[in-house]
């Protein structure tokens, strides 16, 4: 029987195939009292080391396949593996109770995952739950000897189907067979979803009831950009998806040949595309996808791949690996922006209620001075192998970044005295993304060299929503008024004092929203690479005047997100 749903639309492309359910597998288990309990500790020990072996090469793999920045999320995984605490708990339990490993070890992780989730106030606690949830599957499996669903084994074309698809899921997807995903929950900023983007492959998530509606090998026709999904398809709908997916492929062969052109309007006016990097690996992506500069390195991912804070030199070489790869284009390099969602084991955090609004990015850059100034002496001496630009994060006032700034400055004079080589040329400037720098972007114009907009702090922090919480997840609305005004504020305030703006959140590369950049005058757009040729083929076919218009008409016009997209629709049939 045919059935039609709609989900959300997260990474484009069309595609029909056979379905694979990803059936969660049977970790049900007896508890049992025991007798050696050192037999059960050791029980346990194997399947942690089982596990980690694991979890290391389907990091290895989504490196590979994704990039270093996605693959990340596998830290906080092996972290959790190697917790302490964690694993003592559940020793202890073993020893005091004498019960069986699998009874221990989910009496233990039970008990974590519920304190984390009743944090509802607290998203990066509510993440960790998650991660220890991922986690304990692992472990559980190798406890009971029960084979895990095995995705990187898939060798015939799927479309995967599933209550939600984990991180260790989506790292094993072979693009190749796997055609496109659907799922019951998530959202466009959800990891499946990034994740999705970053293989090109389609999928539509948060369709509440795909799993309740197909069964192994039902035929699925899905649109990754609309978020529509068929179950069991007629021949026309079918024929009508193949029509759509042929031209969905011509549209990418075209956008294809615009790797080494300029991104030009159709009036003529110039705009820089950059990509988004968290290694030196990444830049593959952004040079193959036609980069024109990069225009975010998350340097934190540096500190998260370490034992132990990277030393000067180990920075230095990365710094100048990038610098070097994208001979003399710009590269926009933010410095180091760990709390909030990022921890490292090596730095002790405070215990906070809310830690994006608390003690992370700058704020700890100005506290540990130390650990910042190796990171400046390390980006000042790769200065001279490349067009170097420097960005601090999380600033709020302009003291931040007056203290920032004097503290490369200082540091620049000490090389200098040593006899080092620093390029003359490095623009320092700022990521805009609370909104109290965005309100006195005329103020701190005259001092900073440039503005990168990251608008997914800038949205979340001025519509006080939580973009992961899906309760509020309605009040992520990048299109909203309030959201473009600021924008237009930071771009005008550039633009008087003869500075340049950039945005590097996921807002640059909306097909939605770049029509609006254009017309506020946005000078750099800073993407996932998989969103940088897409984008250059739609700025060919913009007016910029028109463009101007649309974005004066969206800000003191319309009074909502929804007549703002309208507006868009309108003017850019």
């Amino acid at each position: 029987m045919t059935k039609q749903l709609k989900g959300i639309a997260v990474s484009d492309g069309i595609a029909v195939a056979k379905a694979y359910l990803l059936v969660e597998p049977d970790l049900s288990f007896e508890k049992r009292s025991v007798e050696n309990v050192e037999a059960e500790a050791a029980r346990l020990s194997d399947a942690l080391s089982q596990s980690t072996k694991d979890l290391q090469a389907i990091r290895d793999k989504a490196v590979k396949s994704l990039g270093e920045e996605e693959a990340q999320v596998f830290d906080a995984h092996l972290m959790v593996l190697s917790d302490p605490e964690l694993i003592s708990a559940i020793e202890g339990n073993i020893k005091d109770n004498k019960v069986n490993a699998e009874s221990a070890l989910k009496d233990v992780t039970d008990m974590f995952i519920g304190m984390f989730e009743a944090m509802e106030d607290n998203p990066y606690m509510k993440e960790r739950a998650a991660d220890i949830r991922d986690v304990t599957k692992r472990i559980m499996s190798h406890l009971l000897g029960v084979k895990l669903p095995d995705l990187s084994m898939i060798d015939e074309e799927v479309i995967i189907v599933a209550e939600d698809l984990t991180p260790s899921d989506t790292a094993q997807l072979d693009r190749h067979f796997v055609r496109a995903f659907v799922t019951n929950i998530g959202g466009r900023t959800s990891h499946s979803a990034i994740m999705a983007r970053s293989l090109e492959i389609p999928a539509v998530v948060g369709t509440k009831e795909i799993t309740e509606y197909v069964v192994e090998g039902d035929i699925l026709a899905v649109d990754g950009s609309e978020g529509d999904v068929i179950v069991n398809p007629t021949d026309e709908q079918v024929a009508d998806f193949k029509a759509k997916e042929k031209a969905f492929n011509e549209l990418k062969a075209e956008w294809d040949k615009l790797k080494h052109a300029k991104t030009v309007t159709a009036d003529g006016k110039h705009f820089e595309l950059a990509g988004n990097i968290g290694t030196p690996k990444d830049l593959d992506g952004v040079l193959g996808h036609g980069g024109e500069a990069v225009g975010l390195y998350r340097t934190e991912f540096l500190y998260m791949d370490s034992p132990d804070f990277p030393t000067e030199d180990e920075q230095f070489e990365a710094y100048k690996a990038v610098l070097e790869g994208m001979e003399g284009k710009p590269v926009v390099v933010r410095t180091m922006d760990i709390g909030g969602d990022k921890e490292l084991p090596y730095l002790k955090f405070p215990e906070e209620m809310n830690p994006f609004l608390g003690y992370r990015a700058i704020r700890i850059c100005l506290a540990e001075d130390q650990m910042f100034r190796t990171q400046l002496r390390a980006l000042l001496r790769a200065s001279v192998y490349g067009n170097l630009r420097i960005m601090f994060p999380m600033i709020a006032t302009l003291a931040e970044f007056r203290e920032a700034k004097a503290l490369l400055e200082e540091e620049k004079a000490k090389l200098v005295a040593e006899g080092v080589d620093v390029s003359d040329d490095i623009q320092v400037g700022i990521m805009i993304e609370i909104p109290a720098a965005a309100v006195i972007a005329d103020r701190f114009a005259k001092e900073v060299d440039f503005f990168s907009i990251g608008t997914n702090d800038l949205i979340q922090y001025t519509m006080a929503a939580d973009r992961m919480n899906e309760r509020v997840s309605y009040l992520y609305q990048p299109y909203n008024p309030a959201i473009l005004r600021l924008i237009k504020n930071v771009i005008d305030s550039a633009h008087a004092e003869g500075k340049w703006a950039g945005m590097c959140g996921e807002m640059a590369g909306d097909q939605t929203a770049v029509p609006l950049l254009v017309g506020l005058g946005l000078d750099e757009f800073s993407m996932s690479a998989t969103s940088i040729l897409r984008t250059r083929s739609l700025m060919s076919r913009l007016d910029s005047k028109k463009m101007a218009e649309l974005a004066a008409k969206a800000i003191t016009d319309c009074d909502t997100a929804d007549e703002v997209v309208a507006l868009v629709e309108e003017y850019t049939k």
